[in-house]
C-alpha cells in the first residue's frame, strides 16, 4: 500500500554522526525530526537552539514521545547498539543503526529476532554503497562482464592518531568502540560483502605500531581468506598512517578485466580495462564527512533517510537490511578471533590534548 504520511524520527546520540543525521532528517519534506537525544549537555554540544525537544536519555525520550515517533536513529557509541536497538524496538519503533549493527553476532541476532517478533524494520547505514563508484561496480558485478572472479585486494589506510583518541572519548576502548574495523572500516568490508559474498579459510597477521597508548587494540592488519563464490582476496588496513587518509581502495582482477576504484573514500574509479567493455561516465561522489581533525566516509546519510520513507510509506527495500548488518559483524568478529591475546589491552590509556 503507498501512502505519503510524514515519518516521524528522533535521533539518539548528537555527536558527529547524529547530528548529520538530525540534519538529512530535517531537510527530507517528508519526515518530522521530533527530537534529539543525549546525556551530555546540549550547550556543551551547540544544540541549545535547536527546534526539537531535547532529552537526555531513551527512557525519558520514550517516556515523553511514545505515541509520537515511528522511527529511532541510534547513533552512539558502537557498545551501546545493542541495548537501545532492543529498548526502541521493545516500544514498537523501527529502528536505524549506525554501523555496526552491534560488536557480537549474537547481539545482532537478537535485534533480529526482536524485529520480527514486534513487526518493525531494522535499516544499517552503510552509505558508502550509495556512492556513484560502488553503484556502477555493483552493476558491473551483477552483469558478470569480468568472468570468473581471480583476486580481490581491499585497502584501507586512515589516519587515526591523538586526535582522534583524546581522553573521555569511548574511541579505542574494546567495550564501547570494539575495534578498527568496526570503527573505521565496516564500511569497506561491507561493499566487499556486497560484491562478492562471503569469505572462508581467513589467515591474519595484526599489529600495533602507533596506538599502544591510546587504543585497546591493533590498528594494523593483514588478511587474506578465498571467498564462498570463488576467486581470493585479501584485506590490508591500517590507522597508523601519518597526518592523513592516504586511501581506501578495492582491486578487482577477473578472467576479463581489471578494475580499481580508489581515492581516499573509495570514491573515484583508478583504472577499468575490460574486454569488449566501455565504462560509463559517472557522476561526482560526495564529499567525506569533515569532523575538522579527521575525515569519515561519503555524505550520503540522505540517501539512508530516503531510503527508510521509500521503504516505510511505499514499501520499498531495505538498502542495507539486518541480516546483511549482521553479516558484516560476524566476518569481522572472524577475522578478529584470530587475534593474539597479547594485541588486546586490558584498557587504553588515553592521550590528554
Amino acid at each position: 500500500m503507498t501512502e505519503n504520511k510524514i515519518i516521524r524520527f528522533a535521533v539518539i546520540g548528537q555527536g558527529h554522526i547524529g547530528k548529520r543525521h538530525a540534519e538529512m532528517i530535517r531537510r527530507n519534506e517528508q519526515c518530522k525530526l521530533v527530537a534529539v537525544c543525549d546525556n551530555k549537555d546540549p550547550k556543551v554540544l551547540g544544540l541549545e537552539n535547536i527546534d526539537e525537544t531535547f532529552y537526555s536519555s531513551i527512557d525519558e525520550l520514550l517516556e515523553n514521545e511514545m505515541d509520537n515517533l515511528d522511527v529511532i536513529n541510534i547513533c552512539v557509541p558502537n557498545g551501546l547498539h545493542f541495548s537501545f536497538s532492543m529498548k526502541a524496538l521493545e516500544n514498537r519503533k523501527h529502528v536505524v543503526i549506525e554501523k555496526p549493527m552491534a560488536l557480537t553476532k549474537t547481539d545482532a541476532e537478537a535485534i533480529i529476532f526482536k524485529s520480527l517478533e514486534v513487526s518493525r524494520n531494522v535499516f544499517c547505514v552503510m552509505q558508502n554503497r550509495y556512492s556513484p563508484p560502488s553503484v556502477w561496480l555493483k552493476e558491473v558485478m551483477d552483469s558478470k562482464i569480468l568472468g570468473s572472479i581471480h583476486l580481490v585486494q581491499l585497502n584501507c589506510y586512515w589516519n587515526r592518531d591523538n586526535r582522534y583518541y583524546v581522553d573521555g572519548n569511548w574511541h579505542g576502548t574494546a567495550d564501547m568502540d570494539g575495534g578498527t574495523l568496526f570503527t573505521q572500516f565496516s564500511h569497506f568490508i561491507d561493499i566487499m560483502y556486497w560484491l562478492f559474498g562471503d569469505i572462508k579459510n581467513i589467515s591474519a597477521k595484526f599489529a600495533d605500531f602507533t596506538h599502544q597508548n591510546s587504543t585497546a587494540f591493533e590498528d594494523t592488519g593483514l588478511v587474506s581468506f578465498d571467498f564462498i563464490n570463488g576467486g581470493m582476496g585479501t584485506l590490508n588496513y591500517s590507522t597508523a598512517i601519518w597526518d592523513r587518509n592516504l586511501e581506501s581502495s578495492i582491486t578487482v582482477i577477473g578472467e576479463r578485466g581489471t578494475i580499481k576504484v580508489a581515492g581516499q573514500y573509495m570514491n573515484e574509479v583508478a583504472y577499468c580495462h575490460v574486454q569488449d567493455y566501455q565504462m560509463p561516465e559517472l557522476v561526482p561522489s560526495n564529499p567525506p564527512n569533515d569532523y575538522g581533525l579527521y575525515k569519515g566516509s561519503a555524505q550520503n546519510h540522505h540517501y539512508v533517510i530516503e531510503n527508510i520513507v521509500e521503504t516505510l510509506n511505499h514499501g520499498g527495500t531495505i538498502s542495507t537490511n539486518a541480516l546483511e548488518g549482521m553479516k558484516i559483524v560476524e566476518i569481522i568478529e572472524r577475522i578478529y578471533e584470530l587475534r593474539p591475546q597479547s594485541i588486546i589491552k586490558p584498557r587504553p590509556v588515553h592521550i590528554k590534548q
